[in-house]
């Protein structure tokens, strides 16, 4: 396929701005980048897909989400409203992954999968719990994901609070999701843990001792104080020391959130080559407060942009990624736009190179993976490559995007899904979502 007329924003370690170029893609790889006058002439057989003069980039890849919490959306919770992050978890997810069964998980990830397309994300690692289905939930995840043509890294949650049947039957899950999804060009599996404040050390002995060689972890730390405080009750320790002793740190391993650790941790974090990811938009909604990713940068921490389950819409991250650290830290200095884009680029990328070593991630270059989107975005004033932060983050909407494009597969033409029907879907959520509900509304009585 040669996509043709296109004005390419390339991100990568050195960011260009191609105007009146073509992208040659073969196999699922870029294979050639051009003049769109000489590629046509280079490659006159390729299907064309003509970009019409739109900007063309790198398609949008989320470090950290939950498709399990789809069906959240409107849905009331019963009592006062929480007052904390400790209680929003108590009566509102945990409850919520309680009333998951077979058809609701793939009803949201779904959904979730629709949302992605339409708002350019191609790659997404997501952490699943539904303590009353979970052999086999990762399988029924990653079908609707091969379904929609896009690129995801799996796991089950584990954690004690259903007891110690549930925790090993999670452990179980993600050992087998991880071997039977080595060879796969598009799905890959990590080992979810919940947070240390759900984790006994018996817990996190067996999944330490249980996971498969080459593979790392993926885990909340330090989201609210409260995991700091039960940490140091439980053991003496700050979270990443406990998690650091049970050696669950690593260069494969993603601890997301790290909005309140202390210097020692973060020099753990970076020692170990932990991947951080930060989701600005949950954190504000939970009222968690700010990670300090300019000092995490500054030290060379590989800082990860993901969306918590916020919605797919990654440009509204970056923006809030920019926005949350100068009202938080009241400095306008903090969160540099060039910083966030590579954050959401770069970091991004390296991180799914973990998974997917053979695959080039998160720019337009020859040999990268063809995941692409057009965006329909007029500039009034010059965008070139040292300012393109700024024009996104001011500038894009999410309604801009008209193509998205993932290993070479057209999965939006025009604003027109291709290989999933949002209409019948949404329909089939709509029918099961008062069941859903209603299991959760027990669950969450209960909690009260």
């Amino acid at each position: 396929m040669l996509v043709t007329n296109a004005t390419v924003i390339t991100w990568g370690e050195q960011n260009s701005v191609l105007s009146n170029h073509a992208i040659y893609i073969e196999n699922d790889v870029i294979q050639d980048i051009g003049l769109t006058s000489e590629l046509e002439a280079r490659y006159p057989n390729a299907k064309r897909l003509d970009a019409h003069g739109q900007y063309v980039m790198p398609a949008n890849i989320c470090a950290h989400t939950h498709f399990y919490g789809a069906f959240a959306r409107g849905m009331a919770i019963p009592g006062p409203p929480p007052p904390d992050f400790p209680a929003i978890l108590r009566q509102l997810w945990w409850p919520l992954d309680k009333a998951l069964d077979r058809d609701s998980v793939r009803l949201s990830v779904l959904v979730a999968l629709v949302d992605a397309v339409k708002h350019g994300t191609t790659t997404l690692i997501d952490h699943h719990a539904s303590p009353n289905f979970i052999d086999g939930s990762l399988d029924v995840i990653a079908e609707a994901v091969e379904q929609a043509g896009l690129r995801t890294v799996l796991c089950y949650e584990v954690t004690d609070r259903d007891g110690v049947e549930k925790a090993q039957a999670g452990i179980a899950e993600n050992v087998r999701f991880i071997e039977a999804t080595r060879q796969h060009p598009m799905l890959a599996g990590t080992f979810g843990l919940h947070a240390s404040l759900t984790l006994s050390d018996e817990t996190l002995r067996a999944c330490a001792d249980a996971l498969p060689p080459g593979a790392g972890f993926h885990i909340h730390v330090a989201e609210h104080e409260a995991d700091e405080e039960d940490s140091l009750r439980r053991s003496g320790k700050r979270v990443v020391q406990r998690l650091h002793d049970f050696g669950i740190l690593g260069d494969k391993t993603i601890a997301a959130h790290c909005v309140h650790i202390d210097e020692e941790e973060r020099r753990l974090l970076q020692e170990t080559g932990t991947w951080i990811t930060h989701q600005p938009r949950s954190n504000m909604n939970n009222g968690v407060g700010a990670a300090d990713i300019d000092h995490m940068l500054s030290q060379g921490i590989p800082v990860c942009l993901g969306n918590d389950g916020m919605g797919n819409n990654m440009f509204a991250e970056w923006k809030a990624a920019y926005l949350l650290h100068k009202v938080a830290y009241r400095d306008p200095r903090r969160a540099n736009g060039a910083d966030i884009v590579r954050m959401a680029t770069q970091h991004n990328a390296r991180l799914l190179q973990q998974f997917f070593p053979n695959q080039k991630l998160g720019e337009i270059a020859i040999g990268a993976q063809a995941d692409m989107i057009f965006v329909d975005y007029t500039p009034y004033t010059p965008l070139t490559e040292g300012n393109a932060p700024w024009h996104v983050i001011f500038g894009f909407e999410a309604s801009m995007i008209t193509t998205t494009i993932a290993a070479g597969r057209v999965l939006m033409k025009d604003r027109q899904l291709l290989t999933l029907d949002e209409k019948a879907i949404a329909t089939e959520a709509m029918a099961i979502a008062p069941a859903v509900w209603k299991r959760y509304t027990e669950f969450a009585q209960r909690a009260l």
